[in-house]
């Protein structure tokens, strides 16, 4: 699950911020205690939060983003054989899949500029005009393609005798489990102990993307707000739980809001008022900050945040730092709100921890928000002062799979949560993740989620379920989850399979996954197109793992190659 880099450190209620500094000038370091004297999360207040949907459009390439955990000592290592071997693995895709093309495999429209799979297994949804408010974000390429259905199908006899001595005897260790599957039937081709129950590690944010896809939908849009506050000249900054809110246009995620609109638009609305104060309002997320199962010190680490329903740039302290870990906020609601002190000309010492007031009794209709209006409007406590909305979920769901963004993964997941109604917790969303499980006809049985990231070594979830959660998402009965492989990386080419398969080249470009990597955990899932030109499901699963991490994703990346390379007849 991580790609961790040597050498990086892991009443008002707001002090002054202490250095060091960010390059807004607010960063911190981590700190002890936070949680206590004032920081804890408040009781929802999800009415004030309005964390809004608009139809908008699909969109393009993911940008980089959060990686997951793992062992430091052998990443230079491996950092070096991916710059070396980077040039020249592009070329080697592109000439492997335009010769699969030539072979009459059914890979269409394959370039040198960004290989796909294969073209038109699904077709683009018709999605509605974006919101006046929102940008339209061009429609998504074809990701997986027209494969044949009536191409040859490996049986089950020829992939267990290819299979079988990869998956024993290996630095898999001896708890492995697998299923592989046709993706067109669902056919179960091969198997070993496919009901175990595997701590998955990143191969949740599957289930989660599913999730989020079958609740938000992927054309729903985050809205953060700024009202006015109890008094005069105080502002409410109300996080409503988007992780890719920016501070300007130097940001993190590509097509995230930003702070300095915001900033513009309630200058505006505020007219000749001065503004004096800063609320942050982060009482839309309940519950602990961290996740159950998480190790102690996850936050510090940087490969993934506290989760607070306000924050910038997925709490990072430097958006040029683009390698895992990440420098995290210590208090990310708090650094936002700094950072939007800053941009109204405030010091930090104007910013404060509170609740937005209730919304106006006027007639919204009659009572417009204030940075919406020409003419003059009342600053009441409660008026909307301005707003932006984030890019459409199915961006955030490719940057989170692409990237394998654990951040971005739990704000995602407290998104199920507040959709089906329920607190938007870790409790919360993972009870809300487990009923789209059920109501996708997916054995609940086989999914035992404590968080939306894999970052939880409780997480269970079998290789069963995984297969068939996506079987089901190409499937077209379930047409919100249309868009689900858009965000899967290539092998060999992009996210976090850019440096995968190097040992096994053959399978570059034609293997779309998700891997996972905790202590003692490494995982693969996705989908493949084999040498017949067949496209199957795979989820191989190993928590017993003890010969470290690079020797079992090795031994993974083995067992994959064999699938698509092999016919299996």
């Amino acid at each position: 699950m991580h790609n961790a880099r040597p050498g990086n450190p892991p009443p008002n209620p707001y002090p002054q911020a202490h250095d060091q500094r960010g390059q807004y000038g607010y960063a911190q370091p981590p700190q002890d205690g936070y949680g206590q004297s004032g920081y804890g999360p408040a009781q929802d207040t999800q009415r004030l939060h309005g964390a809004q949907g608009s139809q908008g459009g699909q969109s393009g390439a993911p940008a980089p983003a959060d990686r997951s955990a793992a062992p430091t000592a052998p990443h230079s290592r491996r950092l070096k054989k991916k710059k070396k071997k980077g040039k020249g693995r592009r070329g080697l895709i592109t000439t492997s899949l335009v010769l699969v093309s030539a072979l009459g495999l059914g890979l269409v429209g394959v370039g040198v500029a960004k290989p796909h799979l294969v073209t038109d297994l699904f077709s683009t949804p018709d999605r509605q005009s974006p919101a006046p408010t929102a940008p339209a974000e061009p429609p998504p390429a074809a990701v997986l393609a027209a494969a044949a259905a009536d191409a040859p199908m490996p049986t089950t006899a020829g992939l267990s005798a290819v299979l079988g001595p990869l998956m024993t005897g290996t630095a898999l260790g001896s708890h492995v489990s697998a299923s592989v599957v046709d993706l067109h039937t669902g056919e179960v081709l091969f198997e070993l102990d496919p009901t175990e129950m595997i701590t998955p590690a990143s191969n949740t944010k599957l289930v989660t993307a599913a999730a989020v896809l079958a609740t938000r939908g992927p054309t729903y849009r985050i809205t953060t707000r700024v009202v006015a506050g109890p008094n005069p000249g105080e502002v409410v900054l109300i996080g409503a739980g988007d992780a890719t809110l920016g501070v300007n246009s130097k940001k993190f995620y590509e097509g995230a809001p930003q702070l300095d609109t915001l900033a513009a638009q309630v200058k505006k609305a505020m007219g000749a008022t001065p503004i004096t104060k800063v609320i942050t309002d982060g009482s839309l997320f309940a519950g602990s900050n961290t996740g159950p199962g998480w190790s102690s010190d996850a936050p510090q680490e940087g490969n993934v945040s506290r989760i607070t329903a306000l924050m910038i740039n997925g709490a990072r302290t430097d958006i040029k730092d683009r390698e895992m870990p990440f420098n995290r906020y210590s208090n990310p609601e708090k650094a936002a709100g700094e950072a939007f002190a800053k941009l109204l000309g405030l010091p930090a010492s104007a910013v404060v921890k509170g609740v937005a007031p209730a919304a106006p009794a006027t007639d919204p209709a009659a009572q417009p928000s204030a940075g919406a209006s020409a003419a003059p409007v009342a600053i009441v406590p409660g008026l909307e002062l301005g707003a932006v909305q984030s890019a459409p979920l199915l961006r955030q769901i490719e940057q989170m799979l692409t990237e394998s963004d654990n951040t971005l993964a739990e704000m995602l997941a407290h998104q199920v949560a507040l959709a089906r109604g329920k607190p938007a917790s870790f409790e919360g969303a993972s009870a809300a993740i487990e009923e789209v499980v059920t109501e996708l006809g997916l054995d609940p049985a086989q999914s035992n989620l404590s968080d939306g990231s894999g970052m939880s070594s409780r997480n269970k979830i079998s290789p069963k379920l995984l297969t068939a959660l996506l079987v089901k998402a190409a499937g077209g009965d379930h047409p919100q989850l249309a868009d689900f492989f858009n965000g899967l990386p290539v092998a060999g080419w992009s996210g976090t399979m850019l440096p995968r398969f190097g040992k096994v080249k053959n399978a570059y470009g034609l293997v779309r996954a998700k891997s996972g990597t905790l202590d003692g955990v490494n995982s693969l899932s996705g989908v493949l197109q084999t040498a017949d030109g067949r496209m199957l499901a795979f989820a191989v699963l190993a928590d017993g793992v003890t010969a470290g991490r690079y020797p079992a994703q090795d031994a993974l990346d083995k067992i994959v190659a064999a699938i698509a390379s092999c016919g299996c007849r």
